[in-house]
Order: structure tokens, then C-alpha cells, then sequence
């Protein structure tokens, strides 16, 4: 352990005792969540100490890693156990609290809020036909021909695989949940006369982990522009005009160089964050470029005569960004306390 002075057995159990003391003396739920984020998130020490086994020497890391994961494994399961306790006593006192008195009058029905995810969908839709665009839609079970292949994707493309796609019995149905809304930009080049502006919001499927920053089932939105001239200005100038609209006059954005099969050339999306609760710095929101050639011949069009770009972002993340959400769960729990915090009366 000597060779590796930054994860020792020292450094591991006191990570590990810290934990368990955390999670022993979370009262209710609401503090274990956030001894959840602090002793498992991707911030707490035993992350790090996992993050750092990239770093140590080969002979090292079959022991290190054994030692960390083992340390992971028991702080979990401290986390788990502590979890039943804690839902079985909140039940309990849950029933106590909610017996129904049969012979009182009923109390007035209130209606329900709209979602936060709902309403910024709805804002960034705003945003986009007050510019001209129309909304699109398509089938969340998609053929892989909208899915992959129609968009560049290689027969052996990664995002293929069954770690990243949802599959749908039978096999040769060649029917996908579709991992992005990309699918909708092919269907609305096929249907609609050229030029094309559209937004297409909906909800995609990944073999994502459900943690704080991923989750399986989540929300895009994706834009599309085919019409003769357009360049990397125009996609620059969108994209800047959209993220002022959402974050405010002072944000900005920057096009890092990037790869999707989709597009050529190809880019990364940071904007400028003026209101950051750590201080305005840049953050990267989603992909972007110009249309590869191959996409607009799939549906049938010149691409020596139109050109087009397109780009797409996360829902969620956009929430978070704006809203300081902290972790991606509370969004999809169900629970109204959280739409609540928007001032929503539920």
C-alpha cells in the first residue's frame, strides 16, 4: 500500500467510518439523501479514492481496487439496510398520521401544477416558434433505420449495443426505443417541403444508471434547419439566441470541435453560465453541427444544393442548470414537494 500514498487502508476506513457514522445517524429521509450524495455521490471521498485507481501503478490496482470496492460494497449496504429501517418507521408513523376519519366532511379537492420539466419544455418550444420553427413529433418505438442508420450510424457504431439501446422482442422486428429524437429530423425531412425548421421534443430511452446525474428514461429536444446557404454562423447565432432566452442577456456560448456520426462538422455546446451558484464559469449542454451529407441523401435531398444544421439537449439537465436542481431522481420521484419549490401550488 506504501507505493500509493493517496489510497492506503488508512485513507479507506476512514472514508468507510465516516460513511457508516453518517448513515447511523440519519434520522428520516430526507437526511439520508443527502448523506446518500455526500458518502456515494460522485463528489465523496470513496469516489475519489475509485476515481485515483486510474492513476496507480498496474501491480497496484488489482489490490486497490479490491480494497476500495470492498469499502463501496459495505457502505452501501450500511446505506440500504439504514433506508429500510428508516421507510418502515416513516410508514408506520405515515398510516398513524393519515387514519381517515369516514364521518368528516370531505376536504376541498385542489387541482394539480404542471411539471417543471413540462413548463421548460414548454419555454424552449416557445423560444424556437417565436423564431418561425414548428414543433415535431415522432413514435418513441423507432426501426433502426430512423434510429441509426438513416443518421450515419455504422453497423457497428457502439450505440448499437445492448449497453446503450432498449431492444424490442423479436429481434428481427429491428424495432428500437429510440435513444434520441434525432429520429424525428429524418421524419420531418421525408414529409415536409424543403426549407425545414423544426424542434423536436419527446422522451428517449438509454441503458443509463438511475443516479443522480443519469437516468434510463429522460426528455430532449432536438432542432433541425435545412434550406440553401446555411453555414456555422447561422447554428451559432440559434444556439446563442436560445441560451440568452433561457439563462439571460449575460450568457454566452463557445463551439468546442467534436464527433457525431450525424453531423460534419461537428461540436460541443458550452454556454456561459452568468448566474452559477458557484460563480459564472462555462458548461457544456449537448452537441451540435452541420448536417452530414449522407443524412440529407438518406431523405432524398442534394447536398450540393441545401445544407442544414441541427443540435439537441438534455430537459433535465437544462433544469438543473437553471434551477440548481442537485440531483436528476427528485425530478421523475413523484414527489410534489418538489414542484413545490417553484412556487407551484399542487
Amino acid at each position: 500500500m506504501s507505493d500509493s500514498p493517496e489510497i492506503s487502508e488508512s485513507t479507506v476506513t476512514a472514508a468507510v467510518e465516516a460513511a457508516l457514522e453518517a448513515i447511523a445517524a440519519a434520522a428520516d429521509s430526507s437526511a439520508l439523501k443527502q448523506v446518500r450524495t455526500e458518502h456515494t455521490g460522485e463528489a465523496s471521498p470513496l469516489a475519489k479514492l475509485n476515481g485515483m485507481l486510474r492513476s496507480v501503478a498496474p501491480e497496484q490496482k488489482a489490490p486497490l481496487g479490491k480494497l476500495v470496492g470492498q469499502a463501496r460494497g459495505r457502505v452501501n449496504a450500511a446505506f440500504a439496510a439504514r433506508e429500510h429501517e428508516i421507510v418502515e418507521v416513516e410508514n408506520a408513523r405515515q398510516l398513524a398520521a393519515e387514519a381517515v376519519d369516514v364521518t368528516a366532511l370531505a376536504s376541498r379537492y385542489r387541482a394539480g401544477a404542471r411539471h417543471p420539466l413540462t413548463l421548460l419544455q414548454d419555454r424552449v418550444s416557445e423560444i424556437f416558434t417565436g423564431m418561425g420553427w414548428e414543433i415535431a413529433e415522432g413514435p418513441e418505438v423507432e426501426s433502426e433505420w430512423f434510429n441509426f442508420d438513416a443518421l450515419n450510424f455504422d453497423a457497428d457504431h457502439p450505440a448499437r449495443a445492448m449497453q446503450d439501446t432498449f431492444f424490442i422482442d423479436p429481434p428481427e422486428s429491428h424495432l428500437v426505443l429510440r435513444t434520441h429524437t434525432s429520429p424525428v429530423q429524418v421524419r420531418s425531412l421525408l414529409d415536409r417541403e424543403l426549407p425545414v425548421y423544426v424542434l423536436a421534443p419527446g422522451r428517449v430511452y438509454r441503458t443509463d444508471e438511475f443516479d443522480a446525474t443519469h437516468l434510463p428514461v429522460f426528455m430532449q429536444f432536438e432542432g433541425l434547419a435545412v434550406d440553401k446557404g446555411l453555414t456555422m454562423a447561422h447554428l451559432k447565432g440559434t444556439l446563442n439566441h436560445f441560451v440568452k432566452s433561457i439563462f439571460g442577456d449575460e450568457a454566452k456560448i463557445r463551439l468546442r470541435p467534436s464527433y457525431f456520426p450525424f453531423t460534419e462538422p461537428s461540436a460541443e455546446l458550452d454556454f456561459w453560465h452568468p448566474t452559477f451558484k458557484h460563480g459564472p464559469r462555462w458548461i457544456e449542454w449537448g452537441g451540435c453541427g452541420m448536417i452530414n451529407p449522407n443524412v440529407l441523401r438518406a431523405a432524398g435531398i442534394d447536398p450540393d444544393e441545401y445544407s442544414g444544421f441541427a443540435f439537441g439537449m438534455g430537459i433535465e439537465r437544462g433544469l438543473m442548470l437553471r434551477n440548481d436542481v442537485q440531483d436528476m431522481r427528485e425530478m421523475v420521484e413523484g414527489d410534489v414537494r418538489f414542484s413545490q419549490q417553484f412556487g407551484m401550488v399542487v
